[in-house]
């Protein structure tokens, strides 16, 4: 079952994209701001595999914070930075620290929790692959 931690300081966005991917069977944890969401992927245990954050909330890289704290904890852990203030200098700095993906959630005529449910599918897909890559590695190191 893929855990997945939702942080965003807008309780409504937060709740809309929880609603959406909880459809999907995932497990879901909400926090709502940067410092809960630090806190939260610190504290999680085992790490949670996706990891969706909203880009400027306390400040405005705060989702570069996030990120790098996921994938301080957890190689593994796949995160999607959403942003209402989408800029390609953002979208390429979060991808180059090695985020899966960066949606705006303001695309005209596209739904965007459909959108994320998609993105979400995709990075748990490529989170079990490497993980699957990893151990079978570990078996043939084992020998």
């Amino acid at each position: 079952m893929c855990r997945l931690l939702i942080i965003d300081d807008e309780e409504s966005v937060r709740s809309a994209v929880a609603r959406r991917l909880g459809r999907e069977g995932y497990r879901i944890s909400e926090a709502e701001s940067e410092e809960a969401g630090l806190r939260m992927i610190q504290e999680a245990e085992p790490s949670f595999d996706i990891i969706v954050t909203d880009m400027v909330m306390e400040t405005a890289n705060s989702g570069v914070k996030i990120l790098e704290a996921a994938l301080t904890r957890d190689i593994f852990s796949e995160v999607i930075v959403l942003t209402a203030y989408g800029n390609v200098a953002n979208a390429v700095e979060c991808m180059k620290r090695g985020a899966f993906d960066y949606v705006e959630k303001n695309i005209p005529g596209v739904d965007v929790y459909e959108l994320l449910a998609m993105k979400v599918a995709q990075a748990m897909d490529r989170r079990r692959a490497s993980v699957a890559t990893i151990r079978r590695l570990d078996r043939f190191a084992a020998r």
